[in-house]
């Protein structure tokens, strides 16, 4: 009985394989850090906004638990192909997870489009001082733009709409933080209360663009 000849190895495909297991990998471990932070900074910040009664503030904390879900939905889509599933199975994830993605930063801008509304139409009464806020608002200025860029650049290496969504939901939390602590901070210092949802009204316009580029995607 003769032996079938062994077929050769390609040495660049299987290098590729393991640079792209690799690439994986690191980002899954950037959704795990995404998750474990937004869902401690979203406990933080949602009480906090509630006692101070700041739309900034309850604004960065729905933006923290929305964070919490694109995270983990991006997370599913990274560990899908991570498990070897065929190329169609991870496109279908691909389309999946940047959809959701999508549409859970359109409802935050519509989150905040009604509350920081209603706030400065004077419905919703007017925001009081909160040094928890400002604390937790400063460190997230200098996290959450680490771990957006550090997204972007995952996304590029992976060719993912997905993870670019989500990165892109980081980033306008970075900058969430700071129109929050901006606001929080004049609110303390100048008694400017409605700096606070005018902070937060300004991110709509990135918000809503993201959200239907990840929406839309193919």
């Amino acid at each position: 009985m003769t032996k079938q000849p062994t077929q050769p190895v390609d040495d660049s495909q299987a290098a590729t394989s393991d640079q792209q297991r690799r690439r994986l990998r690191a980002g899954l471990r950037l959704e795990f850090v995404t998750v474990g932070w937004n869902v401690l900074e979203g406990f933080i910040a949602a009480a906090a906004g509630v006692l101070a009664g700041s739309v900034a503030l309850i604004g960065f904390g729905v933006d923290s638990f929305i964070e919490t879900a694109s995270g983990a939905v991006v997370g599913w889509r990274l560990y899908t192909e991570l498990r070897g599933r065929s190329a169609r199975q991870t496109e279908r994830a691909e389309r999946r997870a940047s959809r959701i993605a999508g549409a859970l930063l359109l409802f935050l801008a519509a989150y905040i489009l009604v509350d920081a509304g209603r706030r400065l139409l004077g419905f919703g009464g007017r925001a009081e001082q909160s040094l928890i806020g400002i604390v937790l608002t400063a460190v997230s200025l200098v996290v959450m733009p680490v771990l957006g860029w550090a997204k972007l650049r995952a996304a590029r290496s992976l060719g993912s709409s997905a993870l670019r969504a989500d990165a892109y939901e980081t980033i306008a939390c970075a900058w969430l933080s700071l129109s929050t602590l901006t606001g929080l901070t004049l609110n303390a210092i100048l008694g400017w209360w409605w700096a606070d949802p005018l902070a937060a009204l300004f991110l709509i316009p990135l918000i809503v663009r993201e959200g239907l580029e990840g929406f839309q995607a193919d």
